[in-house]
């Protein structure tokens, strides 16, 4: 049963809005989440966990659980069509995360929502945040329960009605909804495109390939191309594809296209073949049962700002941006940290609205930076091939805050500030 004034009501429960959930429950902060979907994803994109994630997740008791389902990840490999070019080890975090662990949205999903469960806090799917009216002491919600309804007389047919709709007072609300966030329209915040979309067409599948602890970055001359390795003799290889236009809006969580098909024909093993071939013909593994493929749209936003008042944004509500250093989930995981202690501060603790000016600021100057809107990429002792794909490899490297600049220093790269930074 939604509790109607909870201290805080999460839209979305992705990981980000999850980890949120959490982080505040276990500072004693009462929550409420809910979410559009009738339940947690099954397969999808988003696929590693940067070490900074393991550190929050470390935080609040759930680490071991999700190594347990990790593939650990020492080493990011760049390389072009003939060999590896540069490498960056991942270093300087306690041993136990000291990793990029590769594990599936859907299973981190799994067990965030365990978790929260086992603490009392059940999520509330099939429900949606409509209205949103904020005042001096909280938030007005209302919130939109949808149930399915089966009809038909000679032919089925299942729909999604609306069965009622909840007003709810909240302290505080956090959008963790996405990229079509309704809470980012309430706040009337733009939502620019900074470049124009990514298209990929990923593959999982069966191989004999011996990939060792390292991700696979491969940067040809148009394109940035990702192998993972996979538990079980797995691998996930995604390749861009730059000449590709999808007419309709469809963003990394809108995945189309699950076989074949006359709109995308590009999924078939015959063209596997021929982009690892093509791009990476170093990879001499076998390709066994192909057990998913996908294609993704990834486009690159930011939000005009992070929130205002008692209504704020985490993760793809506010940025997104390329698939190859998962940057957006990871980058929100630390968000959600951040405004779960601002907003446990002002509610517990006498802490002051101004509190959250900080979040504004840090988490704007942060993805400027990622965004290569505030910050040029320059050597100070690459080798050519690295210099002349600088700012292409930022957006691949599993980090942020100041452990990017670390990563970058290992390939003789560095942040020059603008003056306008």
């Amino acid at each position: 049963m939604f509790k109607r004034n909870p201290d805080v009501l999460i839209a979305g429960a992705g990981p980000v809005g999850m980890f949120a959930a959490l982080a505040l429950t276990q500072r004693g902060v009462s929550v409420e989440i809910a979410d559009r979907g009738w339940r947690a994803g099954t397969h999808s994109f988003a696929l590693a966990l940067h070490p900074q994630s393991l550190g929050l997740l470390h935080d609040i008791g759930l680490l071991d659980r999700v190594m347990q389902k990790a593939y650990p990840v020492r080493q990011i490999g760049l390389y072009d069509d003939a060999s590896r070019k540069a490498s960056i080890r991942i270093e300087g975090f306690p041993d136990s995360w000291s990793c990029l662990a590769v594990v599936r949205q859907d299973d981190l999903e799994d067990m965030l929502e365990l978790a929260l469960r086992d603490r009392g806090v059940h999520i509330h799917w099939s429900h949606e945040v409509f209205g949103l009216e904020t005042g001096n002491d909280g938030v007005a919600v209302r919130v939109d329960k949808f149930e399915k309804e089966s009809g038909g007389y000679s032919v089925a047919r299942t729909e999604w009605v609306l069965a009622k709709s909840l007003d709810i007072n909240a302290h505080f609300v956090i959008g963790a909804d996405g990229h079509r966030s309704r809470v980012r329209r309430a706040l009337k915040l733009d939502y620019d495109e900074i470049s124009p979309a990514q298209h990929y067409a990923v593959f999982e599948f069966e191989t004999d390939a011996e990939l060792g602890d390292e991700v696979r970055i491969v940067m040809g001359d148009r394109t940035t191309d990702v192998l993972w390795p996979l538990p079980d003799h797995y691998c996930r290889w995604s390749f861009e594809m730059p000449d590709y236009h999808q007419p309709a809006e469809r963003l990394k969580d809108r995945m189309f296209g699950t076989s074949p098909s006359a709109d995308f024909p590009a999924l078939t093993v015959e063209h596997l073949r021929e982009f690892l071939a093509e791009r990476a013909p170093w990879f001499k593994g076998s390709i066994g049962e192909i057990t998913w493929r996908n294609a993704v749209r990834f486009e690159r936003r930011m939000a005009s700002g992070f929130g205002a008042g008692r209504m704020w944004l985490a993760g793809d509500a506010a940025h997104l941006t390329g698939p190859a250093g998962v940057q957006s989930m990871n980058v929100g995981l630390c968000e959600a940290r951040d405004l779960s202690e601002t907003i446990t501060r002002v509610v517990h603790e006498g802490g002051s609205m101004s509190d959250f000016d900080s979040y504004q600021s840090q988490w704007s100057r942060e993805w400027r930076r990622l965004l290569g809107l505030s910050a040029s990429v320059v050597s100070t002792g690459a080798d050519a091939w690295v210099a002349a794909r600088a700012s292409r490899i930022v957006p691949c490297l599993p980090a942020y805050g100041e452990e990017l600049p670390k990563m970058l220093n290992q390939v003789g790269l560095a942040f020059a500030e603008s003056a306008t930074a």
